[in-house]
């Protein structure tokens, strides 16, 4: 029987009055309209209209110690992935099995191959990392509260769910969710409790990571370019990036292509330099040309070639992409593994301690056995692919039809994970076009903290932790991508 769930308390007395809550939703909605707090409907598309992003009420209660942690870990994660981007023994290894089955990671794997061959035209990376955490209820290391009171928060540690290295959405939205929920905690009488929300720069941070990338390519004529998909919902997150630059510094130009265009419009310059039409690119910031379906022909691969061949900054250039894979992770959550990237005991202590239990299913003998164990206690786990982006990983009762379909081989391509069981709070979920008022839900959070981290395979240039966001899902969802479509834009009230 599964236990009794740790619960954090609610930042305010909940449930709210039913005409308190309809009039402070009504205002809400509005205001996270009006501040760029919205999408595009997946479901009435039009490249004219904007619906809210779906948005919790008030802020979800997270452990201030464990926050500061995470802030303070940033750094050290920022330096892990660079350290294994420029590591081609490690992801040459590394991946040797998946690439074999796993047809876009084997795509992936050939263009970094090619760059190597023909040298890269750049040597100096741009990365912009989010590190996705989630709080561990039922944590080993500090059993529950030194105080033997009887209030509902057990002590909770965190634990690593993922590090993303391309396209690390959210750099406008995680800010965007505390200016919502700061309105309707003042338009609740509660403007005391402002001072538990950490100050959120994400935007700013991020930004400045493109920004410097600029400067450092050294040609004030040249541009910053963004790589979309043929169809943004997600576009105020992107567009409030370049609207910043933009804002702040009116000399840098931004452009926005898909891979398509910049296979159409594409070349390469006489010294290297990535020109598209008659302008000179010094940055490349993907926000697309992570999952298979970007790719619609042999075309847009040619693109990416193109673009890491050329002198342009990327982010990220395609080993960092890889550096970024499941399997990667899994491998790096190996005892001993990380001594190769990080000199620091005390470091490579802190990061360890971070990891969940991570898996491989290669067909060897240790991939048999996790196999083995995935069927005898499925509910233990997760089934990951080497995918971002949400809505594709297997939970629980479903990984043992999902692994008996695969092939031995196939298996390669996948890793099983721990499944974190986080603190459960409660919250309104406000979405676009649901019931009103809101139904009071029980909740878990997702945290991810950005960093930005540029460099080379000898030294780092700049490095430094570059905000936060907080997704937040019903306790019963798998999943809980804003942009899938199952999260909701939160941010942390920290608590003691």
């Amino acid at each position: 029987m599964a236990e009794h769930p740790t619960t954090l308390e609610e930042c305010i007395a909940l449930p709210l009055k039913e005409p308190e809550l309809l009039e402070v939703t009504e205002k809400a909605k509005d205001w996270a309209i009006m501040h760029g707090a919205a999408m595009r409907s997946k479901t009435n598309f039009s490249p004219d209209s904007l619906n809210f992003a779906p948005f919790l009420l008030t802020p979800s209660s997270f452990p201030r110690k464990e926050f500061e942690k995470a802030v303070a870990l940033q750094t050290i994660i920022n330096r892990l992935m660079h350290n294994v981007a420029h590591d081609e023994e490690f992801l040459t290894t590394t991946l040797a099995e998946t690439i074999k089955v796993d047809e876009f990671t084997a795509n992936l794997f050939n263009v970094y191959k090619k760059v190597l061959a023909s040298g890269f035209g750049q040597r100096i990376s741009l990365g912009i990392l989010r590190s996705d955490l989630m709080l561990e209820s039922s944590c080993k290391e500090n059993g529950s509260n030194k105080e033997e009171n009887e209030k509902p928060c057990a002590y909770c540690c965190w634990k690593q769910v993922e590090i993303n290295t391309i396209a690390s959405g959210f750099g406008h939205l995680g800010p965007a969710s505390k200016a919502i929920q700061s309105f309707v905690l003042t338009e609740l009488d509660q403007p005391e409790k402002l001072k538990n929300m950490p100050d959120n720069q994400a935007l700013a941070g991020i930004c400045g990571g493109m920004i410097r990338a600029w400067e450092i390519y050294n040609n004030p004529k040249a541009v910053i370019m963004f790589i979309v998909e043929d169809v943004t919902y997600n576009i105020c997150d992107q567009r409030f990036h370049e609207f910043y630059i933009r804002e702040k510094y009116p000399h840098i130009k931004v452009i926005r292509r898909t891979l398509t265009e910049v296979h159409d419009t594409g070349k390469l310059g006489l010294a290297k330099e990535l020109l598209i039409g008659d302008l000179e690119v010094a940055v490349i910031y993907f926000r697309a040309g992570y999952e298979p379906g970007h790719y619609h022909s042999h075309n847009e691969w040619d693109a990416r070639y193109l673009m890491e061949s050329s002198t342009a900054i990327k982010c990220p250039s395609i080993h960092y992409h890889l550096a970024g894979t499941k399997k990667v992770q899994q491998a790096l959550a190996q005892p001993e593994m990380l001594e190769r990237f990080i000199s620091d005991p005390e470091e490579i202590k802190a990061i360890g301690k971070i990891f969940t239990g991570l898996y491989s299913l290669d067909d060897n003998d240790v991939g048999n056995k996790t196999f083995e164990m995935a069927l005898k206690e499925p509910e233990r786990f997760v089934l990951k692919p080497q995918r971002e982006g949400g809505g594709n990983n297997v939970y629980g009762l479903d990984i043992p039809d999902a692994l008996r379909k695969m092939s031995r081989v196939e298996r390669s391509a996948w890793i099983l994970m721990d499944l974190i069981k986080p603190p459960i709070s409660k919250g309104y979920m406000v979405r676009p076009g649901g019931t009103m008022p809101p139904p009071l839900v029980e909740v878990v959070s997702e945290l991810g903290i950005f960093g930005v981290v540029i460099g080379d395979v000898d030294n780092i240039i700049c490095n430094y932790q570059a905000g936060h966001m907080l997704r937040t899902k019903v306790a019963t969802a798998n999943e809980g991508g804003v942009a899938a479509g199952l999260g909701a834009l939160d941010s942390p009230y920290l608590v003691d």
